[in-house]
């Protein structure tokens, strides 16, 4: 299943439908920890299957639906049966989600839904799997249109069961608007600044929150603490700066926000398994592929 893999890094190459990628996948083998930037979403059709997400164990039964975001570092092990292994460029999302916002909505780094604990979207996310898998399969002039609408419908149902879950401020349905609307801000504005230096006593004064206070009520809110969350995002800046060869890597980290080339290669290689250099040769080298 795993084409080309460089490091612990994956490139996914969308070939019958752009975008898009769909396995019936029925092969008896273990797949490595790796990340890819595509999202991933599973569903076993037959017998049960364990996947490794950031050093959590994942064990799905028949129909149990499981989301992996963009960069998260995930591994299968080998056991019989069928699932469907979806993936999707995580790019034709972004302008979807910030239809609402100035910030993107936020979508988990990965949830597992089973008829258990999503009970009201369960049996539409699987419906919505199985019609890909039908569509992809079909072939057809407008198949990537369809399934780029049903692709958007999950993200949809998984990020309002996200947030229901991840949002415990208040009973109050007008005071979690609030504060969720706050968070939203918050993060745009990390986004935004993620060059300067931030720190978390006064991005959260910038708040109106305690230091303590903004950190439980941020991991609520985002899934990872802030100093991952300001991180990702630099890390996220940097790729886009690596693009250049003819900018050096000590320069690409400066104008991302680190201070030296030592921090940054070590969170590089923390957040996406590589070094700096190592991500801008295989660019380089999926560029002259592709051309």
């Amino acid at each position: 299943m795993i084409e080309t893999l460089e490091g612990i890094k994956e490139t996914v190459h969308f070939r019958e439908i752009k975008g898009f990628k769909l396995y019936d996948n029925v092969d008896y083998e273990s797949y490595p920890a790796h990340w890819h930037t595509p999202i991933e979403i599973l569903m076993p059709l037959r017998s049960t299957y364990e996947v490794t997400c950031n050093n959590t164990l994942y064990h799905l039964n028949e129909d149990d639906v499981l989301f992996i975001n963009s960069g998260v570092i995930h591994g299968m092990s080998a056991l019989e049966g069928e699932r469907l292994i979806f993936q999707a460029d995580h790019a034709l999302l972004q302008s979807v989600l910030y239809i609402e916002s100035s910030s993107p909505a936020p979508l988990p780094s990965v949830m597992l839904l089973t008829r258990e604990n999503a009970p009201d979207c369960h049996a539409r996310l699987k419906e919505l799997l199985l019609k890909i898998q039908e569509e992809y399969n079909r072939g057809t002039a407008f198949s990537g249109v369809f399934i780029y609408s049903m692709f958007i419908e999950i993200c949809a149902l998984i990020g309002k069961k996200y947030a229901e879950r991840t949002v415990p401020f208040d009973n109050s349905h007008y005071k979690q608007k609030e504060y969720t609307e706050k968070f939203m801000l918050i993060c745009n504005y990390i986004k935004e600044h993620c060059t300067e230096d931030l720190d978390l006593e006064s991005v959260s004064a910038l708040a109106g929150f305690s230091k303590f206070h903004f950190t439980r009520l941020f991991k609520s809110y985002t899934g990872i603490s802030f100093y991952r969350y300001l991180n990702i995002q630099r890390i996220h800046l940097a790729e886009t700066l690596l693009i250049d060869p003819e900018l050096p890597v000590t320069q690409v980290a400066l104008q991302a926000g680190f201070s030296n080339l030592t921090s940054f290669i070590r969170m590089f290689k923390l957040i996406r398994g590589c070094t700096p250099t190592e991500y801008r040769n295989l660019q380089e080298n999926l560029l002259q592929t592709e051309g």
